[in-house]
């Protein structure tokens, strides 16, 4: 008797497992770039797109690079990243269909107050990112293939300084996500880059504070990129191209304006930033 009890309770449960899943309201997958989930914008953004379509967005953060690669191998509908070369081989290479750019912010240096390197004298990254290797004040990588990394290599290269041949004196690299990036930087009393709606949000600044910005070369485009089924036959077209044309709307655009974190906007509409280019 007892048996077939547990056999009754057992075949409830599948049941209503089973229940649960068909329920279960569609998604869509997206690899993202850390900085959007860290800053808070899906927690905002994810409910009011569900809200109007019924879809969910199951989020995976990452870096850039490893975003684009999980969506090669098929782990992805769509992406949220933030590396214009890298999109654009992605879709070159017919992984991905078309790739929209959806917003922007910028990039900062962060540095401990004291500015050991002298970064507050300059207005411009060339220029600052000189004055840390010639003061050999410590400078912390994310070192991880990011979206972050990827710029901070070419504003390098910008500079004409050759740092990655330090690495392990002055150079750091972290090979870890943003916080943890940040962190390090903090407690090694060093400099590093960061987007900045991270740093924004982020909660354990101590005595570090932004040392540049403004820099046009600090330029920080975020593009959305649907996977092409061709490549991945799973991939949801549709479901993918409803939350690709909401955020390309009129309401997801200004719902992305419109997000703040302790009361400062973190992410800009393209089209603003053509009209300052176009007026400049």
């Amino acid at each position: 008797m007892e048996k077939f009890l547990k056999t009754i309770v057992i075949s409830f449960i599948l049941i209503a497992t089973q229940i649960t899943h068909s329920a279960e309201s569609p998604y869509v997958l997206l690899q993202s770039t850390t900085s959007t989930k860290n800053s808070g914008l899906y927690d905002y953004l994810i409910p009011k797109f569900k809200q109007d379509s019924g879809i969910n967005v199951r989020v995976v953060a990452v870096g850039t690079g490893q975003a684009l690669r999980n969506a090669r191998n098929g782990d992805a509908d769509v992406l949220i990243v933030h590396a214009k070369t890298r999109e654009q081989e992605f879709v070159d290479q017919g992984y991905g269909i078309k790739r929209h750019e959806l917003m922007y912010n910028d990039f900062v240096v962060v540095g401990p107050a004291s500015d050991p390197a002298g970064v507050l004298e300059v207005d411009n990254i060339v220029d600052a990112l000189h004055k840390i290797s010639q003061a050999r004040s410590v400078f912390v990588s994310r070192g991880d293939d990011s979206g972050t990394h990827i710029k901070e290599l070419s504003l390098w290269a910008l500079a004409n300084v050759n740092a990655v041949k330090d690495s392990g004196t002055w150079y750091r690299e972290a090979g870890a996500g943003m916080g943890a990036t940040l962190n390090t930087a903090i407690s090694m009393n060093g400099y590093t880059l960061t987007d900045r709606a991270t740093w924004v949000s982020f909660g354990n600044k101590q005595s570090h504070i932004m040392v540049l910005e403004g820099d046009p070369p600090l330029h920080n485009q975020y593009s959305v990129i649907a996977v092409n089924p061709v490549k991945h036959a799973h991939v949801k077209v549709e479901l993918t191209q409803r939350f690709i044309n909401w955020l390309l709307s009129d309401q997801g655009q200004r719902l992305i304006a419109d997000y703040r974190v302790h009361g400062e906007q973190l992410f800009f509409l393209n089209k603003e930033y053509a009209e300052s280019v176009n007026n400049s």
